[in-house]
C-alpha cells in the first residue's frame, strides 16, 4: 500500500509539473542591434531577471542580434509573428509605419509619456499600423550628436558629406549637408577612405564599432533623444493569459525605473571617454547653439506632419515639454 501510494503521489506530482509547464510561455525576442553593444547586454540582463521570476509563466528566448534578423527586417519580422519581440529603435523600422521615427522627437521621460497619454497614445498607433505592442523605451536621456572630421565654427554643414540614417536626414540637410546613407558596419571604412566627412550617432556607441578611431570632432549640443524600446507582436500578446500581460507589463517598468540612473551616467561616461580618446568639442555661442538644437525639432517635426499629419500633430502636442 505504502509503494502505490508513494507512485500516486509521483504521478500527481508529475502531472502538476506538466500542467505547470504547459502554461509557460517562450517568447523569442531578437535584437536589431550587435550583441556586443551596451543597449544588448543591458537588454540580456533584463531577460535573465524575467526568465528567472517568470518560471513556469513566462520566458524569453534571446535569439540574437543582426546576423539573426537583419537590421532593418526586424520591425517587419514582428509584425508578421515571424518573432515574437525586438529590442529596436523607431527608425529601424519605418519600412512599417513611419510613425515609428517621431519617437526620437520626445522631449518628456518616458515616466510623463505614461501619464500624459502620450504612451498610450503610441500604443494605439502601433497596434493598428504595425500589428505591436510598445511594451517599454528601454534606452532615453541619450541625445545625439554630430560627429565630424572637419571642423566647422557655425551650423552649417554646406559643402561637407555626412552619412545619415531617417533620425537626422532632414536636419542635416536643412544645414546643407550632403547626406549619404551606409550601413553601421560601413561607415568606418567611409570615414577612412574619406567618402564621408562625419556622421549622426547618440552620445554612446561610437566605441562599440571603433568609430572613435577615426573621429575628430563632436559638435554640442546634442538633439533628440535616442529612443531604443522593446516592442511585441500584437497577436502573440492577445495569447497571453491576463496573468502573463500582466507579468510582463511589470517587468518593463521595472526596467523603465533603471533608465534614470542608467542612461545619464552612460551619458557622462562616454563624453569623457570622448574626450580622452582626443575628440574634441566643437560649441557654438549661446545663440548659435539654441538656434542649432531649435532647428533641428523643426526640421523633425516638419518631415514628421508632413509624413502622418493627424499622428504627428497628436504626438507632437503629447511629446513637448
Amino acid at each position: 500500500m505504502k509503494v502505490k501510494r508513494l507512485i500516486g503521489a509521483f504521478v500527481a506530482g508529475a502531472a502538476i509539473s506538466c500542467s505547470a509547464l504547459a502554461q509557460e510561455t517562450t517568447l523569442r525576442l531578437v535584437s536589431a542591434f550587435p550583441e556586443n553593444g551596451v543597449y544588448v547586454k543591458h537588454l540580456l540582463q533584463w531577460v535573465q531577471k524575467v526568465n528567472a521570476e517568470g518560471k513556469g509563466n513566462v520566458q524569453i528566448n534571446f535569439i540574437g542580434g543582426p546576423k539573426a534578423v537583419p537590421t532593418f527586417e526586424v520591425g517587419n519580422a514582428v509584425k508578421t509573428g515571424v518573432v515574437d519581440m525586438a529590442l529596436a529603435t523607431g527608425a529601424f523600422y519605418t519600412n512599417v509605419m513611419p510613425e515609428a521615427d517621431f519617437l526620437k522627437l520626445t522631449e518628456i521621460p518616458v515616466t510623463e509619456q505614461r501619464k500624459n497619454g502620450a504612451f498610450d497614445y503610441i500604443n494605439k498607433v502601433w497596434n493598428e499600423k504595425g500589428n505591436m505592442v510598445y511594451l517599454a523605451r528601454m534606452v532615453e536621456h541619450q541625445p545625439f550628436h554630430l560627429y565630424l572630421n572637419k571642423k566647422i565654427d557655425k551650423p552649417d554643414l554646406s559643402g561637407l558629406k555626412i552619412r545619415i540614417t531617417p533620425v537626422y536626414r532632414d536636419f542635416f540637410q536643412a544645414l546643407g549637408a550632403n547626406v549619404i546613407t551606409t550601413a553601421p558596419g560601413e561607415l568606418y571604412t567611409a570615414l577612412e577612405r574619406g567618402v564621408v566627412d562625419g556622421y549622426g550617432w547618440p552620445i554612446g556607441g561610437i566605441f562599440d564599432l571603433n568609430w572613435h578611431e577615426k573621429t575628430k570632432f563632436r559638435v554640442d549640443p546634442g538633439f533628440y533623444d535616442a529612443e531604443v524600446s522593446i516592442i511585441v507582436n500584437l497577436d502573440t500578446w492577445k495569447k497571453l493569459r491576463p496573468q502573463q500581460r500582466e507579468f510582463l507589463q511589470k517587468q518593463a517598468l521595472a526596467l523603465e525605473a533603471q533608465n534614470e540612473a542608467t542612461w545619464r551616467k552612460y551619458a557622462a561616461d562616454e563624453t569623457a571617454r570622448q574626450e580622452k580618446a582626443g575628440i574634441q568639442t566643437i560649441r557654438f555661442d549661446e545663440a548659435q547653439a539654441r538656434a542649432y538644437r531649435a532647428k533641428a525639432y523643426e526640421a523633425g517635426w516638419a518631415s514628421a506632419l508632413k509624413t502622418s499629419p493627424e499622428h504627428a500633430a497628436k504626438m507632437k502636442a503629447l511629446f513637448a515639454k
